[in-house]
């Protein structure tokens, strides 16, 4: 796997950390940032980015919860795997980015096939609910999730999920 971390820096609209008072620091907190890498569109990339994540997580110091590093594992499994599956063949490379602000964390997995997916609400044979469940998991913890087409013509699906104040 190939990694491409970024720092704190600028951020797209909508990012802003929003803490009322003065509770919050001026300048990032020591665990905020961006990383980003790139993967093979393979099986052996799914266990690979789920352990990328993980660590990534620890390294940083984030305060996450037990189930919001559950949750978030289980996103970026089945989102890798759904690159795998249904778009490898159009898309030989992954790429997998995490964001973290002060009061949350996002995950972000990007293709080059340009099929937009929809969460199926039954199961068809082998598969086919990983969507349903990447909603759901980000719906029980309070965040939000979305597929939107890249410039370059594939998707990007991401998932934003709150930090909570346990460690």
């Amino acid at each position: 796997m190939e990694n491409h971390e970024r720092g704190p820096g600028p951020r797209s609209a909508g990012e802003a950390d929003a803490l009322p008072g003065p509770e919050r620091p001026t300048g990032p907190l020591p665990y905020e940032g961006v990383w980003r890498f790139t993967a093979p569109s393979v099986e052996a990339s799914v266990p690979q980015a789920r352990r990328a994540v993980r660590d990534l997580l620890l390294r940083q110091g984030v305060p996450a919860s037990e189930d919001t590093v559950h949750g978030l594992l289980l996103i970026v499994s089945e989102l890798v795997t759904n690159v795998v599956r249904h778009a490898a063949l159009l898309s030989p490379t992954l790429a997998v980015e995490i964001a973290v602000g002060a009061q949350w964390v996002r995950v972000c997995v990007e293709d080059n096939h340009p099929y937009r997916p929809t969460a199926l609400e039954t199961d068809h044979g082998e598969g086919g609910r990983g969507l349903l469940l990447v909603r759901e998991i980000t719906r029980e913890a309070g965040g939000m999730c979305d597929v939107e087409h890249t410039a370059s013509g594939g998707k990007v699906i991401w998932a934003v999920l709150p930090l909570t104040s346990e460690p």
